[in-house]
């Protein structure tokens, strides 16, 4: 059995989105404060604020419409609160062609699709994508989420960290046999300066050891994507292997976003069923 950290730990998280829902999770279980979920979103921006999508979305939450003055996320923590979620927090993390996670059509999932990310509340109703709007400013939209749309797919945690071990094992295989994962000189060190690059947070007391491992192996399979992904200098791929080297990494690249859901599903699973109170 893993053993689940005494303290909680500082280290990479893979966006926005999945801090919020993590600690949003461990804030409705009771097992964190407010200030706790201002703490960890910290490293994303030097400023949040809050609005709504739209006039009848701020009704709702009491969250300003576009173009009145913004509100800060204690206020949508509020209007969380009040929308009183009996389901979990999901993390959508969806690209064209994989959109598994996103509700029905709407506004949060055409926003959350442009992002690549987003939170999702389907049974109080409610979505939410963070973005950027300036240097330094993080803006979080709510949206109505109308049509939850089929129940999420559910990927147990170990069958995720093994397929995410697979495609590794895998990609690193094709690309060998294609000719384009030669070693590059400096590549190591580009990994490292990737990996030491991620903002890094704490995350909840209680968090268990799982998916903070799991989360961590798709910090570093992401970076040595990056890094296959670059070509020689000099040496430019031909249009026929450079599509090659792109249908060889898309499997592992669908591998890193299903592993990075898993492990957050199960943190919010463990955090709400088990509150540190």
């Amino acid at each position: 059995m893993l053993r689940t950290p005494d303290v909680a730990s500082l280290t990479p998280v893979p966006c926005p989105s999945a801090t919020f829902t993590v600690w949003t999770s461990a804030w409705l279980a009771g097992a964190a404060a407010p200030d706790d979920v201002l703490d960890a979103l910290g490293p994303w921006a030097d400023a949040h604020d809050v609005q709504a999508a739209d006039a009848d979305t701020a009704r709702v939450t009491a969250l300003p419409s576009p173009g009145e003055p913004v509100s800060s996320v204690t206020f949508l923590l509020a209007a969380l609160r009040r929308a009183a979620p009996r389901g979990p927090a999901r993390l959508v993390l969806p690209v064209p062609g994989d959109v598994r996670g996103l509700p029905g059509p709407g506004h949060f999932s055409q926003q959350a699709l442009a992002a690549g990310e987003g939170v999702l509340f389907a049974d109080a109703g409610l979505g939410i994508v963070p973005a950027p709007i300036a240097d330094g400013v993080l803006r979080w939209t709510v949206y109505p989420v109308t049509d939850p749309g089929p129940p999420p797919e559910f990927i147990a945690l170990n069958q995720a960290e093994r397929e995410l071990r697979d495609q590794v094992r895998q990609s690193a295989s094709v690309l060998t046999s294609l000719g384009v994962a030669r070693h590059r000189p400096g590549v190591r060190e580009e990994i490292a300066a990737a990996l030491s690059a991620r903002p890094k947070s704490l995350w909840p007391v209680g968090m268990p050891g799982q998916p903070l491992r799991v989360l961590q192996h798709a910090d570093e399979v992401e970076a040595i994507l990056a890094a296959a992904s670059v070509d020689e200098p000099g040496g430019a791929l031909s249009a026929s292997a450079a599509a090659a080297r792109r249908e060889a990494l898309r499997p592992i690249e669908t591998a890193v976003r299903v592993a990075r859901r898993a492990a957050v599903a199960e943190a919010v699973r463990v955090l709400a069923t088990s509150p540190l109170v």
